[in-house]
């Protein structure tokens, strides 16, 4: 029966880096899959890592600008934190859901 396969495949160098291979591709703990997975995982990390020093700089560039502009901070106090002045009325209107 061995005698009806063909020479290569009867090569134990053949054989031996096939069942490695086979091995290291399907059954090894840092197989394809796995690898797919992993750098899938990093992809998203790195996606979220931009998206946050994105917001991190728009927050340092808020901050700067009320730091500086008392205008900016008043409105920001109004609108945010519904302040008001003395002598002054302050109605919040809130749109009814449909």
């Amino acid at each position: 029966m061995l005698k009806k396969l063909p020479k290569i495949t009867r090569n134990f160098y053949f054989v031996s880096g096939m069942l490695f291979l086979i091995w290291m591709l399907f059954l090894d703990s840092n197989d394809l899959y796995t690898q797919y997975r992993l750098n899938s995982k990093l992809n998203s990390l790195n996606r979220q890592k931009e998206y946050y020093l994105n917001k991190i700089e728009e927050v340092r560039h808020e901050r700067e600008q009320l730091l500086t502009d008392k205008e900016a901070l008043e409105k920001l106090a109004r609108e945010k934190y519904l302040m008001k002045k003395e002598k002054e009325d302050l109605y919040v209107i809130v749109e009814a859901e449909k």
